[in-house]
């Protein structure tokens, strides 16, 4: 975890609270909003979405890559959780591997709450030596 924190855009910061205000969570009551920043400099955004049937609940991370992915935007530079916490929350193992999938291992990924209290990891501190696509293409 990197000890500093880094300065947000006002403007990603309120993606990321619009995310987690529309989160789908009637049964956790865990709502997560997420937005992420890409190379191109959009801002795209994703919230949980839960589902009766546990295992087929998407997390807002995953839901915001994958936002981005269907607007043609694969390349980001950071991205932004955000919950109303006391406790700031990292992204789940899932999330982890996917983050890894389209965000280089320097990226930062910053975990906010409703304090603008914040906590700073890279994506290799989170998933250190990840699969990733450069595995597959090293074959």
């Amino acid at each position: 975890m990197t000890d500093s924190k880094i300065t947000l855009s006002q403007e990603l910061v309120d993606a990321a609270k619009d995310a987690y205000n529309k989160a789908y969570a009637p049964y956790s009551h865990f709502h997560v909003g997420a937005a992420a920043l890409t190379t191109k400099g959009t801002i795209v955004k994703g919230c949980n979405v839960e589902n009766a049937s546990y295992g087929l609940t998407v997390c807002a991370e995953r839901n915001c890559i994958s936002n981005a992915v269907i607007n043609g935007e694969t390349q980001f530079s950071l991205i932004v959780i955000y919950t109303e916490q006391e406790q700031l929350t990292p992204p789940c193992g899932a999330c982890r591997q996917v983050i890894s999938e389209f965000f280089k291992g320097d990226a930062p990924v910053v975990a906010l709450n409703h304090k603008n209290q914040q906590k700073v990891w890279t994506v290799s501190e989170l998933l250190p030596d990840a699969f990733t696509p450069q595995q597959l293409l090293d074959a």
